[in-house]
């Protein structure tokens, strides 16, 4: 069984109830997608021959509910997904979303994959 975890600097939140300019809501998912891409890139992506299980974790001062969180996680899930060549949707993938407490102005998130 392989695993891979990588975590880096970014902040997720809520894209529920978002009201921002089309443009910034633009930006700042392809940011996510192409970061949870980049940084998965550093690592060898091994062969993938099973059901792979990804866990994303947020780490924030506060905590989203369930809903929330796997919205503002759908940009980074993206990138996951291209990262491993496959949709999101595929039946190989099981998707878990988690939540740890940091502290005062630390967002970070935290990307496992595990297969």
């Amino acid at each position: 069984m392989t695993h891979i975890a990588v975590q880096y600097a970014e902040r997720i939140e809520s894209e529920a109830n978002g009201r921002e300019h089309w443009r910034a809501k633009s930006s700042r998912v392809k940011r996510h997608r192409l970061t949870a891409w980049a940084e998965l890139r550093k690592v060898e992506r091994p062969a993938f021959l099973g059901p792979v299980q990804i866990t994303l974790t947020r780490i924030a001062p506060r905590t989203l509910d369930d809903d929330n969180l796997a919205s503002g996680f759908k940009a980074t899930r993206d990138g996951v997904a291209d990262w491993l060549g496959v949709d999101d949707g595929d039946k190989r993938l099981t998707w878990r979303y988690q939540q740890e407490r940091g502290a005062p102005k630390t967002y970070q998130v935290r990307i496992e994959v595990q297969g």
